[in-house]
């Protein structure tokens, strides 16, 4: 574990300075999920189904694994405006690129970008067959299928279209991966299994459970790491306790469930809001105390 660190804190630097600033701690829960990540997707046809609640993790360690694999990363930027024809015209750029230019993807989409449940039946398609129906018009395919068709002979397919749109969809099959980020809270994630059985029969499923204890703790400590404290004592006495709050409240909930018959979810994100607003506090009576003591110093 400890050479698995070593080498995926030296990807992320990499990550941050070549495409933009995560802020991860890799503790061994997560780099365990970014090991299960890239089997999964590292293998043709792979498609990965990323299970947690809210700010557990998934799309950051996904994003990085695609790094580490060198993959390109896709993601749709739903808005209210966004409809079935847009998904369908992105779509059919990543089979153009997939399909004719070979580049390895890695569609990141989670359940929030769909806007529209009609999404699902142009993800279970390419899940289950790797094909969309009527996703191009004719003669769009036979231009992309004209493109591959030199490469499709050296890899010894009949020069005939049934054949070498095999070759074409195959293709697009080993460079084309998903990974769906879902969460598991209410009844839209039951009912979407239900409906759309290639979501969970083909893809490989990594569950997103609780933060341990020492993730935590581990987390806590790198946040707090530039604030100024008297000992490093009081930082890892203060880490600590923020990790026992945040699984106490945990162990709230299940007697709240027990009670009162209603779920309630403590999510890593508000884990890390708790660690943001001690900082804030913490800053605030620093100011004030500051503020006293010059006014001591110097009068009013």
């Amino acid at each position: 574990m400890e050479n698995l660190k070593e080498v995926l804190e030296q990807k992320l630097e990499e990550y941050n300075e070549n495409v933009g600033s995560m802020n991860l701690v890799l503790f061994d829960v997560a780099m365990e999920h970014i090991s299960r990540i890239a089997r999964i997707i590292f293998l043709p046809v792979g498609s990965a189904l990323c299970v947690g609640v809210g700010g557990s993790g998934k799309q950051s360690l996904s994003k990085l694994t695609s790094f580490i694999l060198g993959y390109d990363v896709v993601r749709i930027v739903v808005t209210s405006s966004y409809k079935l024809a847009d998904l369908k015209t992105d779509i059919q750029t990543m089979f153009t690129k997939a399909g004719v230019a070979g580049t390895q993807l890695l569609f990141i989409l989670t359940d929030s970008q769909i806007a529209d449940e009609k999404f699902l039946v142009y993800l279970n398609d390419l899940l289950s067959s790797g094909w969309i129906p009527e996703l191009f018009p004719k003669d769009e395919l036979d231009g992309l299928i004209g493109k591959i068709r030199s490469e499709a002979k050296q890899a010894g397919c009949n020069d005939v279209p049934d054949e070498l749109f095999l070759f074409f969809l195959d293709k697009v099959r080993k460079n084309l991966h998903m990974c769906l980020c879902f969460s598991p809270v209410g009844d839209l994630f039951r009912i979407r299994a239900r409906m759309f059985p290639g979501v969970i029969n083909c893809t490989s499923i990594d569950w997103f459970f609780e933060w341990p204890r020492d993730a935590l703790v581990d987390v806590a400590t790198r946040k707090l790491i530039d604030i100024e404290f008297p000992t490093d004592e009081i930082r890892e006495g203060i880490a600590a306790n923020m990790a026992e709050t945040h699984i106490a409240i945990g162990e709230a909930n299940k007697e709240f469930l027990i009670t009162e018959r209603r779920y309630n979810y403590t999510t890593p994100t508000s884990f890390l809001e708790l660690i943001k607003f001690y900082e804030m506090l913490l800053g605030q009576k620093q100011g004030k105390i500051t503020e006293q003591i010059d006014r001591l110093e110097i009068g009013l």
